[in-house]
C-alpha cells in the first residue's frame, strides 16, 4: 500500500504517543501493591494480569474512536481486521513479569504498520510508533522517515544509534523465551558469546532493549521468539535512530530472530551469534 504523506504520518506518530500515554498511566497508577496472575499464555511462566487487559481494552477502545476504519493486533485479543490498509499494533505491557515482580522495566508500546491482509512482520512496513516507559517518565516515538524522539522531563531530543564499538567492548541485552526448551538453547548461546563481548543485560522489555540501542544505553540486542507487538514500535524507533535491523541471516526480523546493532556493529554480531 502506498506509505501516507508527512501529515498524516505525523498525525499517527501523535496518536500513538497519546494513547500509550494514556495506558501507561493506567497501567502505573493503577498498579495495586499485589499484582495476581490472572492467566496464563504460552506457558505457566508466560503470565497475563488484569491489567494487562485493562490496558488492552483502552488502547481498543481509543483507537477505534479515532481511527474506526483501522485494524487491531493486541497480545491480549488478537487481531480485528480493518478496511484501510492500516493495523495497530499493541503490547499493552510489555514486560508483564516485571511488572507483577514490582520491578520498574515496563512499558506500553504501540505501532501502526500498513500491510496487505493480516498484519505479518516479514512484509509490513511500520509507519509510527511509541513506547511508553510510566516508571521512568520516558516516552519514545518515531515515524517513518522523519527520525526517532526521546521525551522526559527534561526536553525532547533526537535519538542517532552510532556505528557500535568492536566486539569486544560491546555491551549486549538480549532475552529469553518461557519455553524450557528454547531457554536451554538460549542459554546455550549465552554461554559461546559472554566471553566475547563487555557484558551481557537482560531487562525483560524487548521494547526497551530496542530504544536502548536508539539511544546508545546498549550497544546491541537480540532475541529469538519475539511475537509482533513486543517489537513493532521499537524497531521503528531503532531503524528511524539509524540502527540496522534483522533477523539472524540478514533478513527481515520476526519471530525466528531479531538483531538490533549500529552498521558497523551488526554484521560482526551475525557472524558472532551464528545463528542464520
Amino acid at each position: 500500500m502506498p506509505v501516507p504523506g508527512p501529515d498524516e504520518l505525523a498525525r499517527l506518530r501523535a496518536l500513538a504517543v497519546e494513547v500509550a500515554t494514556a495506558a501507561g498511566e493506567l497501567i502505573s497508577v493503577g498498579r495495586p501493591d499485589r499484582v495476581e496472575v490472572a492467566a496464563t499464555k504460552s506457558s505457566p511462566t508466560d503470565v497475563v494480569t488484569a491489567m494487562d487487559t485493562a490496558s488492552e481494552q483502552l488502547l481498543r477502545q481509543r483507537l477505534r474512536a479515532a481511527r474506526p476504519q483501522d485494524g487491531f493486533l493486541g497480545e491480549e485479543g488478537g487481531h480485528e481486521p480493518g478496511t484501510s490498509g492500516l493495523t495497530w499494533v499493541v503490547d499493552p505491557i510489555d514486560g508483564t513479569v516485571n511488572y507483577l515482580y514490582g520491578l520498574r522495566s515496563y512499558a506500553v508500546s504501540v505501532a501502526v504498520v500498513g500491510s496487505q491482509g493480516p498484519p505479518d512482520p516479514a512484509t509490513w512496513t511500520v509507519l509510527a510508533g511509541a513506547v511508553v516507559d510510566p516508571s521512568a517518565g520516558e516516552t519514545w516515538s518515531a515515524v517513518l522517515g522523519g527520525g526517532a524522539t526521546l521525551a522526559d522531563a527534561h526536553g525532547t531530543r533526537t535519538l542517532t544509534a552510532g556505528p557500535g564499538p568492536e566486539l569486544g567492548q560491546v555491551l549486549l541485552a538480549t532475552g529469553f523465551g518461557y519455553d524450557a526448551a528454547r531457554r536451554a538453547e538460549q542459554a546455550a548461546v549465552v554461554a559461546r558469546l559472554l566471553p566475547r563481548v563487555r557484558d551481557l543485560r537482560r531487562v525483560g522489555t524487548a521494547s526497551l532493549d530496542l530504544c536502548a540501542v536508539a539511544a546508545g544505553r546498549v550497544d546491541a540486542y537480540y532475541e529469538l521468539g519475539l511475537n509482533p507487538w513486543d517489537f513493532a514500535a521499537g524497531w521503528l524507533v531503532a531503524r528511524e535512530a539509524g540502527a540496522v535491523v534483522t533477523d539472524f541471516a540478514g533478513g527481515p526480523a520476526g519471530p525466528h530472530g531479531l538483531v538490533a546493532a549500529g552498521a558497523g556493529l551488526h554484521p560482526v554480531l551475525l557472524e558472532a551469534l551464528d545463528l542464520g
